[in-house]
């Protein structure tokens, strides 16, 4: 019965951000109401907040979830795992997440991408989120390697990389690659940036 309940949350999800999204492109971010999501995805708005708190957590709230993820692979690391192959092993769990994950395709994170980056809200937020988990990576990965990595180090390692790997996927599915493209240029391009880190622990 469990299971049930949980395939039809998981299906009024889906349909909010498809809603949302399909909205979205064709009326714009700001002129979309709440009310009209919800009416598109034929549920009430009581419904909506049930799942998102607002229009910006419907392209932004999975960030928190996957860098919870992220945390726990870095605290759970064996002690004597070299930091590249850590790093390499977050960017890997992170690019399958996002190749699972029926929310993600090359069209609708086109449409994400656009809208970050030309909503100043959505920009501001999105921001916000991203410093405040890239230093939570950084606290966590001097914490895991303590006495060998400092923080100055930690940090170049976590900008280097996840620089790397964002601009490599926005760089790619503005271009009209697939989805898996993309996803192989952001691993590519962690590569790149991990190599230059072999010194570090």
């Amino acid at each position: 019965m469990a299971g049930i309940r949980e395939r039809k949350k998981q299906r009024t999800r889906r349909a909010l951000i498809e809603a949302a999204l399909r909205l979205f492109a064709e009326k714009g971010y700001e002129e979309t109401t709440l009310a009209e999501i919800a009416a598109e995805a034929d549920v009430s708005t009581r419904t909506f907040f049930s799942y998102f708190a607002s229009k910006e957590d419907v392209l932004l709230h999975d960030i928190e979830i996957r860098m919870e993820r992220t945390i726990a692979i870095v605290a759970s690391h064996a002690p004597d795992e070299p930091l590249p192959d850590l790093l390499m092993r977050i960017v890997r769990d992170a690019l399958a997440q996002v190749s699972e994950d029926e929310d993600y395709d090359a069209e609708e994170t086109r449409l994400r991408i656009r809208l970050v980056t030309t909503v100043p809200g959505l920009q501001a937020r999105a921001l916000r989120m991203v410093f405040a988990n890239q230093l939570r990576l950084v606290q966590a990965l001097e914490e895991a390697y303590r006495g060998r990595l400092g923080m100055v180090e930690a940090a170049a390692a976590v900008g280097a990389l996840a620089g790397a790997a964002k601009l490599a996927i926005v760089a790619s599915v503005e271009r009209g690659d697939s989805m898996q493209e993309a996803l192989d240029a952001a691993l590519r391009a962690a590569e790149i940036s991990v190599r230059g880190l072999g010194s570090l622990t």
